[in-house]
């Protein structure tokens, strides 16, 4: 079985995941920092603040076979109401944060000899949105680096993005806190339903195993069609 890394491990789609795979026979090592949990089955919780560079993963075991990059924002404004102070806050949370966990990880990774690192996107970055400028602007930057870190990396440790559409997470309750606001988004997708933190999850978690042992540097649109669909 393997080890595993989520960091955001505490709610949402990182929870899912790591549920998941402690199902499977996995050990996941999760990080929280403002909703703490206990430990589950195979799941270990650990506290980290990916915005504090003196933070460390010495919890870490030597060998890491596999390491998700949860954390995000969803910011939407008109892009004259935004503040370049905004776009760094979010930079950093989403791509700076990202970097220094993978180059703390790297040698745990390496010492894998056949990792998988998963990083998040948003529909928004390949379909124009109004007020998406902000959240399009940082994840624009994880799809460009997941490329150029698979590259890299080959053949010893695999990368890809995931880019779901708006799903049902507590990271995007405040855009659906009421039932219109629920079927109004489903209503937009293809499909017709919004999306599930299972959904994405399911992705991640073959991305993380030996099925997708020859699938690198790649943006899977897990969206409901709607990249792709009109």
């Amino acid at each position: 079985m393997s080890n595993i890394l989520i960091i955001g491990g505490s709610s949402g789609i990182g929870l899912q995941l790591a549920r998941q795979l402690g199902e499977s026979g996995h050990t996941v090592y999760a990080t929280y920092h403002t909703h703490p949990q206990e430990n589950e089955s195979n799941i270990f919780f650990h506290h980290y603040d990916v915005l504090d560079e003196g933070a460390d993963l010495s919890f870490l075991p030597a060998s890491l076979d596999g390491l998700v990059y949860c954390p995000g924002s969803i910011v939407l404004k008109p892009f004259h109401r935004l503040k370049t102070e905004e776009f760094a806050a979010d930079y950093q949370l989403q791509v700076l944060g990202a970097v220094s966990v993978i180059q703390k990880a790297l040698p745990a990774l390496k010492a894998s000899g056949n990792a998988s690192v998963v990083l998040f996107s948003t529909l928004a970055v390949q379909t124009g949105l109004n007020f998406h400028s902000l959240v399009a602007a940082s994840k624009g930057a994880i799809e460009g680096m997941s490329r150029a870190l698979a590259a890299e990396l080959a053949p010893g440790i695999r990368v890809n993005c995931i880019a779901p559409s708006l799903t049902d997470t507590p990271l995007a309750g405040n855009l659906m806190n009421t039932e219109d606001k629920r079927l109004a988004n489903a209503q937009r997708h293809p499909l017709k339903r919004t999306g599930t933190a299972a959904d994405i999850a399911h992705m991640a978690e073959f991305l993380l195993s030996e099925r997708a042992s020859w699938i690198t540097g790649q943006i899977m649109h897990i969206d409901g069609g709607m990249s792709a669909l009109r």
